[in-house]
C-alpha cells in the first residue's frame, strides 16, 4: 500500500498532537516496512522536532502561492497531491482532512483526539470553536473510517456530530518507548543532579494550563500539611503564575519546583524517581502522562470519569475533580500503605503492556486493512 500522512504537526508541534503524529508514522514504518509512506507537510524546514526517515517521500508546497499560505495549501490544495501521488490510504493524524479529499480515490482515515471545545466551550475563543467545529465535523463526514483515541472520544463524536458508531474505531495511543525500560543508574544520578530533584516528590506532567488543575495538588499538600515536594513539568502559560503566586502567598515555595521545556530523554528518569504521579485534569482525549507513569512503575492518581480509567486501568486511584480533601486523602493513603503502593505499581505496569507500540501499530494496520 501507499500510505499518506498529514505530517504538519510531526514537524512543527513538540507536544501532544506532534507526539502522536511522530509515533504513528514511526510505528508504521518500523513494523510494516513493506508499504510505501508519503508525508505531506506545508514545510519541513527549520524544525528540530522531527527528522523523517530517508526511505519516506516528503511532499511540500511548491510555487509562490502555495508558499505564501501554508494553511490554504494544506486545506484546499492537498487533495491534488494525494491524487497525483497515487495514495491508497490517507490518514489525517490530527483531527482534519483536506477539502474534497473524498474525491481523490484514496481511502480516508482521520484521528479525532478530543472534542473538548464542544464540552467546555468557555475554554476557547468563539472563532476557534467555530473553525474546529467545521473542520472536525467535515472530516468525520467524508472519512471512510474515524479513529478515536478513547471510548470517551468515540462517544463524543457520536453525540456532537451524529456519526454512525460503525464508522468509528477506537485505537489507543502509546507513549515514547523510552518509558518502557528502566533508566540506567548513571542517567538517574545525572538527572537528579541536573534538576536538583528532592528525595520524595509528587510529579505532574502536561501543559501548565487551568484545565490540567495542577494547583489542586499544591493546595492538597499545603492544606493537609503533607511533607512532600511537587514537581510540575510542562509548557508555561499564564496559569503557572497563579500556581507560583499561591506558593509565595502561603510560604511554600520550597515545596514547589516547576520545570519548563524538559528534553524527552530526561523524562523517564524524572518519572522513575517520583513517589506518586498525579494527573488531576478536568478532561482529556486520553491522558498520555498516565500511561507514562504506569510504565515508570509509579502509583497514579487521576480524575474520575471521562477517559481516565481507560488510560489508568483498575490499578490507579481516582478522585473527584477539584476535591482537595479527596486528593489529599488519596496521596496520604499511598504514602502510608506500602502494600497498596506495591500493588498499584505491579498492576499498573502490567496494565501498561496494553499500550506497547507494536500493539498500537497492529491495531492501526488492522484499520487500514479493513
Amino acid at each position: 500500500m501507499n500510505i499518506g500522512f498529514d505530517a504538519k504537526r510531526a514537524f512543527f508541534n513538540g507536544s501532544g498532537l506532534g507526539n502522536y503524529s511522530r509515533s504513528t508514522i514511526n510505528f508504521m514504518i518500523k513494523y510494516f516496512p513493506a508499504n510505501d509512506y508519503t508525508l505531506f507537510t506545508p514545510s519541513n524546514e527549520h524544525t528540530s522536532f522531527y527528522s523523517a526517515p530517508n526511505n519516506v517521500k516528503i511532499i511540500k508546497p511548491s510555487g509562490i502561492v502555495n508558499h505564501l499560505s501554508h494553511s490554504y495549501w494544506r486545506t484546499f490544495r492537498l487533495q491534488k497531491f494525494i491524487k497525483q501521488n497515487n495514495i491508497d490510504i490517507y490518514h489525517g493524524l490530527t483531527n482534519e482532512l483536506p477539502h474534497n479529499a473524498h474525491k481523490t480515490g484514496a481511502k480516508l482515515i482521520v484521528t479525532i483526539h478530543d472534542l473538548i471545545f464542544m464540552r467546555f466551550p468557555e475554554l476557547y475563543k468563539k472563532i476557534d470553536r467555530e473553525i474546529y467545529f467545521q473542520k472536525f465535523k467535515y472530516s468525520c463526514q467524508i472519512a471512510d473510517t474515524i479513529i478515536a483515541i478513547s471510548e470517551q472520544t468515540k462517544t463524543d463524536i457520536i453525540d456532537f456530530f451524529g456519526i454512525d458508531d460503525q464508522k468509528i474505531e477506537v485505537v489507543y495511543q502509546s507513549c515514547n518507548s523510552s518509558f518502557y525500560k528502566e533508566a540506567e543508574k548513571s542517567k538517574i544520578i545525572e538527572t537528579a543532579q541536573k534538576y536538583n530533584l528532592p528525595e520524595n516528590y509528587i510529579l505532574n506532567v502536561g501543559n501548565i494550563e487551568k484545565r490540567k488543575n495542577s494547583l489542586s495538588i499544591l493546595k492538597a499538600i499545603h492544606e493537609h500539611k503533607i511533607d512532600i515536594h511537587l514537581i510540575i513539568i510542562g509548557r508555561k502559560t499564564e496559569y503557572q503564575n497563579e500556581i507560583e503566586n499561591y506558593a509565595q502567598k502561603n510560604k511554600i515555595t520550597d515545596k514547589l519546583i516547576i520545570l519548563n521545556d524538559i528534553p524527552q530523554e530526561d523524562l523517564p528518569a524524572i518519572y522513575q524517581q517520583s513517589t506518586i504521579m498525579v494527573y488531576p485534569s478536568l478532561f482529556e482525549g486520553f491522558g498520555i502522562p498516565i500511561i507514562e507513569g504506569l510504565f515508570s512503575k509509579v502509583p497514579v492518581i487521576t480524575t474520575k470519569g471521562g477517559c481516565f480509567s481507560e488510560a489508568g486501568g483498575m490499578s490507579s486511584a481516582y478522585i473527584e475533580y477539584g476535591n482537595i480533601d479527596d486528593l489529599a486523602n488519596s496521596i496520604l493513603k499511598i504514602l502510608n500503605d506500602s502494600d497498596l503502593r506495591k500493588k498499584m505499581i505491579d498492576d499498573g505496569y502490567n496494565y501498561a503492556q496494553n499500550f506497547l507500540e507494536d500493539k498500537v501499530a497492529s491495531n492501526i494496520m488492522n484499520v487500514y486493512l479493513k
